[in-house]
């Protein structure tokens, strides 16, 4: 991997990890496909997901790019904001950099996660006005309705395992932050957060702009805008995912018809296993690249 920094707009900053084939001519060079990847929670270019994202990519001779989200990293980012499961501001610096670069690039996209509702709600965002490079998107274990997922996660099991985890490494970056800047936000309640509702009221509305933690996840949820995406996307969700249930999916019948989706029954989020136990892969990455592929293909036949 190479790492290069992108500064925003706003004088903070993303880093970016490049992951190339072999050496490759020039004219190579402009044919290779591109995949860009989102990472989910609290995620990094080390994430099994990603990695795995990557390999498959590798494999087919594909160049990659993982967009790091603001603090994750292993850096703090600049600015007292941070990131969140709505922000599309990065992402569009990243793919309109991408463009500047090669405006004949053929590029694809996936995100995990948030990753995957980033992408989907920036996709939505988009429209019929998305690139035209882009050929498709895949999302990943999505979080869809961010209220719903976010009172999930807020009891039982959820709570207990991935609530608390993914707490302990946002609070300690706020406390991180909380030195750079004191009274950033009222950093004695987020430390006090024992779930999102909590962690999201006092940190994540205020201070991205939101009136409270439900004006946040109203806002910030992918849902809505699926309807206006207009580039072949692929939704893979697991019914049996803790943190997002069967009710926080997206009706199929409602979805455009550039829109497919996987909806199967096991899976976990960001899990679904398969192989012998002591060879165990994610279908999903391999589902996911392949469909890439084939959406890629069919792009330069258009093309062509």
């Amino acid at each position: 991997m190479r790492r290069e920094r992108v500064t925003t707009s706003d004088g903070d900053f993303v880093d970016l990890d490049w992951s190339d084939p072999a050496p490759t001519t020039p004219r190579d060079q402009k044919i290779t496909p591109l995949m860009l990847v989102l990472h989910g929670l609290e995620g990094d270019v080390r994430s099994h997901y990603v990695g795995g994202l990557l390999r498959e990519a590798a494999a087919r001779g594909w160049r990659a790019v993982v967009l790091n989200f603001r603090s994750c990293s292993g850096e703090l980012n600049r600015l007292p904001r941070f990131y969140h499961s709505g922000d599309t501001g990065d992402l569009e610096t990243v793919v309109r950099l991408l463009l500047e670069r090669d405006a004949d690039v053929h590029l694809a996209a996936a995100g995990v996660s948030i990753g995957g509702n980033v992408l989907l709600k920036w996709l939505g965002e988009q429209g019929k006005d998305a690139p035209r490079q882009l050929a498709g998107a895949v999302a990943i274990s999505t979080p869809f309705d961010l209220t719903t997922c976010a009172r999930a996660l807020d009891r039982g099991f959820a709570r207990a395992v991935y609530t608390a985890n993914f707490l302990r490494s946002l609070k300690a970056k706020v406390s991180e932050k909380a030195r750079l800047y004191p009274g950033f936000v009222d950093v004695d309640a987020v430390l006090r957060a024992r779930t999102f509702a909590e962690y999201d009221r006092a940190l994540t509305a205020p201070l991205h702009g939101f009136t409270d933690e439900r004006d946040y996840w109203t806002r910030a949820s992918s849902r809505p805008y699926l309807v206006h995406i207009r580039r072949p996307t692929l939704l893979i969700n697991a019914l049996d995912d803790p943190f997002v249930p069967p009710d926080a999916l997206p009706d199929p019948g409602t979805l455009p018809p550039e829109v497919e989706v996987d909806f199967v029954e096991d899976g976990g989020h960001v899990g679904f296993l398969d192989g012998p136990p002591w060879a165990l892969r994610s279908w999903a990455e391999r589902r996911a690249v392949a469909w890439l592929a084939g959406v890629l293909e069919s792009a330069r036949h258009q093309v062509g």
